[in-house]
């Protein structure tokens, strides 16, 4: 199931910090990209966020073999700079199709700032519940999947009705974004309940427990912008998104 674009309405502002945000995220995999593998695999230990450590409320040690590399410090930004490294191809385009698609709209209603502000926020929120589902894991979470589930969390508060394109199997559909947001957390929490508990460093790399972390605080801090934001004027016009 694959968001292609939506329609939630004309925009009042140009989407500045979501395109910035996206540049942002290549610019780093390009980097990587241009890596030697024991180097890139060096800068994912340094400076990805590790459960284990976060848990400890230490640093990971610096891999000897990669000394030009080192764990920022204080070491708490790792929750920071874990959430502009992807693990390849298809985890950055899946990754900035959905903020492009989605993000647009929501930095509309919370203005550039106030965009960048929640953005990471549910990105930290979304590290700090796959550290307290898993504090035990000494694998690297990297990506910014956590904060962009942030977004799809506000989406869905802010726009249920919008209609998203979607490609679903070979089929172009018109999905409410309540029901492709919704399947789509539905099935992080099953996947997410299905390794509960068994999670180490052989289960595999998605952080489940990151998506609904970032989910559900984008979901809250919606909610209390509708509940308490003056209500945007209507648009007649569509635009995509």
């Amino acid at each position: 199931m694959i968001p292609l674009f939506d329609r939630a309405g004309r925009r009042r502002r140009w989407p500045l910090m979501t395109l910035l945000l996206v540049a942002a995220n290549v610019a780093v995999f390009a980097y990587e990209v241009s890596l030697p593998t024991q180097a890139l695999t060096c800068l994912i230990h340094d400076y990805g966020a590790i459960p284990h450590y976060l848990a400890l409320h230490v640093g990971q040690p610096s891999d000897p073999a990669c000394p030009e590399y080192a764990t920022p410090e204080p070491f708490v930004l790792t929750l920071i700079s874990s959430m502009f490294i992807h693990a390849g191809w298809l985890h950055i385009a899946g990754n900035m199709l959905f903020l492009l698609i989605f993000g647009d709209n929501v930095e509309d209603r919370l203005g550039h700032l106030g965009f960048l502000l929640f953005y990471l926020l549910c990105g930290l929120a979304a590290m700090l519940a796959q550290t307290l589902a898993d504090p035990t894991s000494t694998l690297p979470v990297i990506g910014a999947s956590g904060a962009i589930a942030g977004v799809l969390g506000a989406y869905l508060v802010l726009f249920p009705l919008a209609k998203v394109r979607t490609l679903l199997l070979v089929f172009l559909i018109d999905l409410p974004a309540w029901l492709m947001i919704g399947v789509w957390i539905l099935l992080q929490a099953l996947s997410g309940l299905a390794v509960f508990g068994a999670a180490d460093d052989t289960t595999g790399g998605v952080a489940y427990f990151a998506h609904l972390g970032g989910f559900a605080l984008g979901l809250v801090i919606a909610l209390l912008y509708r509940l308490f934001a003056p209500a945007p004027p209507e648009s007649k016009k569509p635009s995509s998104g």
